[in-house]
């Protein structure tokens, strides 16, 4: 799915707004990767990137475009669920390079793991999250605010219990972009985390840490109403 590019090596499918994208979406799907023109004519790519992670191509890698480089616009897209995000003007080469580095991330999934997709409502101990709104409620139904990195993070967990992730894996599966990532970013999230979890990161029910190895998210997950 793209917005005006021809790609060699790829078969694309170009649409010019964000209703075309819908009816092309039903008609044509699946897609392997969902290119978004940030200003586009009626909902703009923000809008039906949003859109897309609470719908069935939640999943699906989104690039982002856009004449736009300042970094809070750049944050603020990857907070809506974009993979990456190119500003124009760029080459051909750039964009099927960018391209390649998505769908070769989103391919970086660990062995054996669990898919909770269908599922609205997951729970993990007191906890549920409702994947549709993205909310993380507690025992009490308090909905316990959560920024969009931690919920993506939180989603990964959820959707690979009781396996061990490292933080590469983490980078790629949570913030699916290569510029500006650090190790240490994944820990500094995953700090915030356990307090939103109110887990005791001396003694962590839910999130542990494999020494040399990563993350392990310790709980059975499960589908509830």
């Amino acid at each position: 799915m793209t917005f005006g590019i021809s790609l060699p090596h790829f078969c694309t499918l170009s649409v010019p707004t964000g209703r075309h994208m819908r009816a092309a979406l039903e008609s044509s799907g699946p897609f392997d990767l969902i290119i978004l023109d940030l200003m586009l004519p009626g909902e703009d790519g923000l809008t039906l990137c949003r859109d897309l992670r609470t719908g069935k191509y939640k999943s699906t890698p989104i690039l982002m475009l856009t004449a736009r480089s300042e970094e809070a616009d750049r944050i603020l897209g990857l907070e809506m669920g974009a993979d990456d995000y190119l500003a124009k003007p760029f080459s051909a080469r750039e964009l099927l390079a960018r391209i390649r580095a998505v769908m070769r991330r989103t391919r970086m999934l660990p062995p054996n793991m669990q898919s909770t997709e269908s599922a609205q409502v997951l729970g993990f101990g007191p906890w549920r999250v409702d994947t549709s709104a993205r909310h993380l409620l507690d025992d009490t139904g308090t909905m316990v605010a959560l920024s969009g990195a931690e919920y993506r993070l939180l989603r990964t967990f959820l959707d690979h219990p009781n396996v061990v992730l490292s933080r590469d894996q983490l980078l790629n599966l949570t913030q699916g972009r290569e510029a500006e990532l650090f190790e240490r970013s994944i820990d500094l999230l995953v700090s915030r985390l356990r307090q939103r979890l109110r887990d005791d990161a001396r003694e962590p029910r839910y999130i542990k840490t494999v020494r040399s190895e990563g993350y392990v998210f310790a709980s059975t997950v499960e589908a509830r109403d």
